[in-house]
């Protein structure tokens, strides 16, 4: 009996089943639609492809979508990593209302957000009416995309980080109040190191989601051109000026630059998990 050993078999399919599915799915869901799309924009040529991201008006939705969701990602982080504190630290009446109101925007309809949205920041909304007389229009601007994409990008930053907060032991900080580090240098070394990774994760998420949505937006943003038009919705306009070449070519850059972007914040995210660990 001893020369012979038993493994015990394991409750999920083995590599190859399991490589095998996942590159089947990724292939039908993921890897056929972008490859169709990609395949559309280029029937166009590269020359034709330029000349579309080169239309003022296409330049003008690019830089909206990615600017304000770049802006709305990083805010979104900001205040995810501080209400993901305050969840997990604190103890308070209300706290697993508040907890279970952060996940709301998961599954409440964008449209439905949008419109709701749009009632509350408008000139005569219950806070647009508040802002009107120092001068601020949320609803119907660049701004209200804003405030829309961080309502919908929030729950990606606060979700990713949570878990990691719950796993920093406290006796680290009092060890660190012990050998007299101030508040300010607890924070920075003792505190933020192990989270970086979960708060780039949150904002890879969070600028993901932001970039994409829709529906949310389209009720809150005024949909100007060259002011508040953002690019899925200029992808939706040509769908419905026939123009499929246009609106492939369009979302295709979308693509790209989301893909560079996203690729550029995972590499940083796998530096910062290496020096974490070699630290």
């Amino acid at each position: 009996m001893g020369a012979f050993t038993f493994r015990r078999p394991s409750a999920l399919p083995g590599f190859g089943i399991a490589f095998g599915y996942t590159l089947v799915y990724l292939t039908l869901i993921v890897l056929l639609p972008l490859a169709a799309l990609v395949t559309k924009a280029a029937g166009i040529g590269l020359q034709g492809f330029l000349d579309v991201l080169a239309d003022p008006r296409v330049s003008a939705a690019l830089r909206t979508s990615f600017g304000i969701a770049f802006a709305a990602a990083a805010t979104a982080s900001l205040v995810g990593l501080v209400t993901a504190w305050v969840l997990t630290r604190y103890r308070f009446p209300g706290r697993r209302l508040v907890d279970a109101a952060i996940d709301l925007p998961f599954a409440l309809p964008t449209a439905v957000a949008g419109i709701a949205l749009a009632t509350l920041y408008a000139p005569n909304g219950w806070v647009g009416r508040l802002l009107a007389p120092l001068g601020i229009q949320v609803a119907f601007t660049p701004l209200g995309i804003f405030v829309a994409l961080v309502f919908v990008a929030l729950p990606f930053a606060v979700r990713t980080v949570q878990p990691l907060i719950g796993e920093i032991d406290r006796e680290l900080e009092e060890a660190a109040a012990t050998l007299g580090a101030s508040r300010t240098r607890t924070i920075l070394t003792v505190i933020l190191p192990p989270l970086v990774p979960g708060v780039l994760t949150g904002f890879v998420l969070a600028f993901a989601r932001a970039v994409g949505e829709y529906g949310s937006v389209i009720f809150v943003a005024g949909n100007l051109p060259f002011v508040s038009e953002i690019a899925p919705l200029l992808v939706v306009i040509r769908l419905e000026e026939y123009d499929y070449t246009g609106a492939t070519a369009v979302a295709t850059a979308m693509l790209l630059i989301a893909f560079g972007a996203l690729l550029a914040i995972n590499l940083l995210e796998a530096f910062a998990r290496r020096r974490l660990g070699h630290g």
